[in-house]
């Protein structure tokens, strides 16, 4: 029995995350064993280039010598406790200064961050309704599985089964960097919207930046309705610039979700905010949210040492953007000269090469018609070929600071005869 025949027989689809399937790309998964620098290997010793990197948090790359030793003492000092340790306080500190916020919330993942910061916005408002937005992804939790119909009011219905309708019936459905659709919803439901919660940066829909005018207007018409604004940065936070992504739309949002990159590589998320909000979180106030393994002492030791290196290494998200911009570049000329359609999207270290006929994209109604047929038989070319590409359409390349401009330029390369491929069997 194969590997992940064997993993069918005793997981859901075989794995325990459903895009790892890699059902959208029509391929049997790969099962990896270990990871080094750029490249992750398979149960059978073969090399990949690696521009997943674990969905972002692997900015570094893999098994930097320095981290691994001291992960090797911390593993010696203990796992878990169940009890306060001074590394959550340490971490705490890091994640507010960060991020000019008062206080924080370690959680275990960006879905437990995104849940209770709206649980959080909820209690501390008094209101019920929340709004977000198409093509943005904050979790699996109940309220958050949801899509609209043809317009922003239309009856929601839910996008998994066992998620009642009464549970999605508070959410709200927006068109992203639509700052129309949100006034509409807005003035719909006035004083009933406890929260907005958005991806500055959409990184589940490939990579949609938000445009700067629209989160500006979004912060002043959340403000002037008293609607608590949440920036889910679970993918862009430390990881695009250090803290917070909201300086660069010259805005403050009220809650901010983080995870990934600070819990270097280990499972973790946060959410942080004022005082005036956070507050009301128990014990000090009347929110519940709680978690045995939050403020896990090496996820947070793990957190602490990557947060320090991404500190004090003054060039290290220059050098991240260049490489994503060479690679940018790359494709784009390939695009060209091949003449097949596609558009590459960039933000930073996140970019994303979407395959058909588009003008610009700055929502989920721009990129829904991308061509998944091409998009699967380019994942399968550049994989026979040792590159690991997301393994869907709508998801974002994440690059990583082990990665070579050799390895750059192979990838740009075999990006090329991928291209010529798709060109002959078209």
């Amino acid at each position: 029995m194969s590997l992940y025949n064997k993993a069918k027989s005793l997981m859901p689809g075989g794995v325990n995350s459903p895009v790892r399937a890699f059902g959208s790309v029509k391929r049997e998964p790969i099962f990896i064993h270990s990871a080094k620098g750029p490249y992750v290997y398979d149960v059978d010793g073969k090399q990949y280039i690696d521009f997943i990197t674990s969905w972002g948090p692997m900015i570094l790359g893999h098994g930097r010598e320095d981290l691994i030793e001291k992960a090797k003492v911390y593993l010696e000092e203990g796992l878990t406790f169940g009890l306060p340790s001074d590394i959550e306080v340490e971490m705490a500190e890091l994640v507010t200064s960060a991020t000019d916020t008062d206080l924080v919330r370690m959680v275990n993942s960006g879905t437990e961050a995104t849940m209770s910061a709206i649980r959080l916005a909820r209690g501390y408002t008094g209101k019920k309704k929340i709004i977000k937005f198409e093509g943005c992804y904050h979790g699996h939790s109940d309220s958050l599985l949801v899509k609209s119909g043809s317009g922003t009011l239309t009856f929601n219905t839910p996008t998994s089964a066992g998620v009642p309708e009464d549970t999605i019936k508070h959410t709200i459905v927006c068109r992203y960097n639509d700052i129309d659709d949100v006034k509409k919803a807005i003035e719909s439901n006035k004083d009933d919207i406890a929260c907005v919660i958005i991806e500055p940066i959409a990184g589940n829909m490939g990579v949609v930046p938000g445009n700067y005018k629209f989160m500006q207007e979004l912060r002043e018409i959340t403000s002037e309705n008293g609607i608590v604004l949440i920036f889910d940065e679970v993918i862009t936070g430390f990881r695009v610039k250090y803290g917070s992504i909201a300086p660069l739309f010259d805005i403050v949002p009220d809650l901010y979700c983080f995870g990934k990159i600070i819990g270097g590589g280990l499972p973790v998320g946060a959410f942080a905010g004022p005082e005036k909000i956070m507050r009301h979180l128990s014990p000090d106030g009347d929110v519940y949210q709680a978690g045995t393994l939050s403020g896990n002492p090496l996820a947070m030791k793990m957190g602490r040492d990557v947060l320090n290196i991404l500190r004090e290494d003054k060039e290290i998200y220059e050098r991240l953007e260049e490489k994503a911009i060479k690679l940018e570049n790359g494709f784009n000329e390939n695009l060209k000269s091949t003449g097949v359609s596609g558009k590459v999207v960039r933000y930073k270290s996140m970019l994303c090469l979407f395959f058909g006929e588009f003008d610009e994209i700055k929502s989920y109604d721009d990129i829904k018609n991308a061509n998944t047929e091409m998009y699967s038989e380019y994942f399968s070319f550049m994989l026979d070929r040792g590159i690991v590409l997301p393994p869907a359409q709508f998801e974002a390349i994440f690059i990583s600071d082990a990665q070579t401009d050799e390895i750059l330029d192979y990838t740009i390369e075999q990006n090329r005869l991928a291209l010529e491929h798709i060109t002959k069997n078209a």
